[in-house]
């Protein structure tokens, strides 16, 4: 994913702590929930996140995520599969909400079948989120003025545009990373091309609740 430095760095960036609850959203493979479990420790808490909307993926991530639950010491992770906006209320108000390489796909078609909206989840998150709590969000850019316009297609988002829908949610920009940033990306092919995969040209915003 990424080296070891980068890896303590956007762990730095995102606030998590021992004792730290929080919200993976969308975990893939579970390489960040196990992170977290390790870094938050036996008083703090991971809840992996797998929206209902992907569910039904053939590699069964809820399943994956239960599974990956039951490793030894890892009884601080649980795994959660609801609608993405109802993120769900069984989960404690957490710390940190983490999105890697997903925000883009509130503007997709897939995440949008059962009514989700990026307002609508924005707002849910501030619902979850303790005050001072940190919405972090690591996405591949698109070029400058592109809006949400390559979600569908290229897999990016305008970081403009996260800024602005995340702000209309009550949240404060609280700090930006340009760790993940290349410059030679053109932002004009899909992230998954042979190209560019792997080294995308990435933002990471953090979000405050005050």
């Amino acid at each position: 994913m990424y080296d070891q430095s980068k890896l303590s760095e956007l762990i730095r960036f995102a606030r998590v702590d021992a004792g730290s609850t929080i919200i993976d959203v969308y975990p893939g493979d579970g390489d960040w929930t196990r992170l977290f479990s390790d870094v938050v420790g036996p008083e703090g808490r991971v809840y992996s996140f797998v929206p209902a909307e992907v569910a039904h993926f053939n590699n069964d991530p809820v399943g994956r995520m239960r599974t990956l639950a039951r490793e030894p010491g890892r009884e601080n992770v649980e795994a959660v599969s609801a609608d993405l906006v109802a993120i769900p209320e069984v989960m404690q108000q957490a710390d940190v909400l983490w999105m890697h390489l997903f925000y883009h796909d509130l503007h997709t078609a897939l995440i949008q079948t059962k009514g989700a909206t990026a307002a609508d989840f924005n707002r849910a998150v501030y619902e979850r989120l303790k005050p001072g709590g940190s919405y972090v969000i690591v996405d591949h850019a698109a070029a400058a003025g592109a809006g949400t316009s390559d979600a569908q297609s290229l897999h990016r988002i305008d970081p403009a545009s996260v800024r602005e829908e995340v702000e209309a949610a009550g949240f404060v920009l609280d700090a930006q990373s340009t760790l993940l940033a290349n410059k030679d990306d053109p932002h004009s092919i899909k992230v998954f091309d042979s190209l560019i995969k792997g080294e995308t040209d990435r933002f990471a915003y953090r979000f405050v609740k005050h």
